[in-house]
């Protein structure tokens, strides 16, 4: 019966709708603006928008709709959508920071328990962002709470590969950033029109950076992965100076001449004071289909040449983490959208794929940066 029906019991249902881009109750976030209930049982909710161009307004609509029409009585819901004031924008701004002072970076805090990830690769074309997208998605499918960050700022790839078509939404001076297959992503390729160039400098990119990782609503992660540029130029330097307690995964090939390359990129982290998390050997081998034999296309050992280098160079051990074999899939996967881990969980590369994932999601973190809350004492 209608008379069933009060506005604390479409309060409550209202709190099961998350708004799509901050995963939160749309009722944490005082976006419900009123409830209105008529004697025939109609449902009236007010929903106040973050931006008047909010992208995915018609998905809280759904929502709403969708929760309040299971109440008993309810026998039609109508969403009003309006947009927040100014004061009410930065209002859910200071509410989504916890209170925190704007532009930190919150995975540089001491208290931390993000995991972040560089991976970085000597020279381009090895696949390091087909690696950071399937190992991202493997930790999400396991449960986990993920980002990247495409910090390949000339080569951005990442949106494509993850098959991300929405666009981040700002709120005041926060981004929400888009997400796909439960990863959020921002990536600069996401503010420039269709398949214009990059053309920056040091300060600009290092700029870029630390926008990507304090003015994004990243919400509490898990694991933050980031794809960096091939070589050792001013990316990888601003990594070390913003997330000094981000770890370098270093991907390359089996060919020799690109493992020398690798070693440069993951020896950046004697100079930074970073620890390398593994090396990952991508394009291992070309698997035979029928008789399963492998064929070593790029010859061999270039990834253990790498791990062992590293060990030498670093005095502490760096782990081969992993040896991904060719798979057409991979990069198919990488054209549409849909990585090969999802796609194809049982092949070779995808099984080899989410146990370098398994490995990483394990670790815990290092010292480094991290208060250990002793304090001297005075002796008497």
């Amino acid at each position: 019966m209608a008379s069933s029906l009060t506005v604390e019991t479409v309060t409550s249902a209202l709190a099961t709708v998350n708004d799509p881009e901050i995963r939160r109750p749309i009722t944490d976030l005082d976006m419900v603006k009123s409830v209105d209930i008529a004697a025939d049982g109609a449902v009236h909710v007010g929903i106040f928008l973050t931006v008047a161009g909010c992208p995915l307004r018609d998905k809280i609509t759904k929502d709403v709709t969708a929760a309040v029409s299971k109440l008993p009585g309810v026998s039609a819901v109508r969403v009003e959508l309006d947009v927040m004031s100014d004061e009410q924008r930065k209002g859910l701004q200071q509410k989504l920071r916890g209170g925190e002072p704007a532009k930190e970076i919150p995975f540089a805090k001491p208290n931390s328990l993000t995991k972040v990830y560089a991976v970085a690769s000597g020279k381009g074309g090895v696949g390091k962002s087909s690696i950071t997208v399937n190992l991202a998605v493997a930790m999400a499918t396991s449960g986990l709470k993920v980002g990247v960050v495409d910090a390949d700022i000339y080569g951005h790839s990442v949106p494509r590969m993850l098959g991300v078509t929405g666009t981040p939404t700002k709120v005041e001076d926060m981004i929400m950033p888009p997400s796909a297959h439960d990863v959020k992503v921002i990536s600069v390729g996401m503010f420039t029109p269709g398949n214009t160039p990059v053309v920056w400098r040091g300060p600009m990119l290092h700029r870029a950076l630390q926008q990507f990782l304090a003015d994004v609503y990243w919400g509490d992660l898990d694991v933050l992965l980031m794809d960096l540029p091939p070589g050792t130029g001013d990316i990888a330097i601003s990594v070390a100076q913003l997330l000094p307690s981000a770890e370098i995964l270093v991907v390359t090939t089996p060919q020799q001449a690109a493992a020398e390359v690798a070693e440069r990129a993951g020896a950046i982290a004697a100079q930074t004071h970073q620890q390398v998390a593994g090396v990952i050997e991508n394009m291992s081998y070309l698997p035979c289909p029928h008789c399963g034999e492998h064929t070593e296309i790029f010859g061999s050992g270039g990834g253990e040449q790498v791990a062992e280098a590293l060990t030498t160079t670093l005095g502490a051990r760096v782990p081969m983490l992993g040896q991904v074999p060719i798979d057409v899939r991979l990069r198919e996967g990488g054209d549409n959208g849909q990585p090969l881990v999802l796609t194809d969980p049982d092949a070779l590369a995808a099984k080899e794929l989410r146990t370098i994932a398994d490995k990483l999601a394990v670790r815990s973190r290092g010292l480094l940066g991290r208060q250990l809350g002793i304090s001297p004492i005075r002796k008497g």
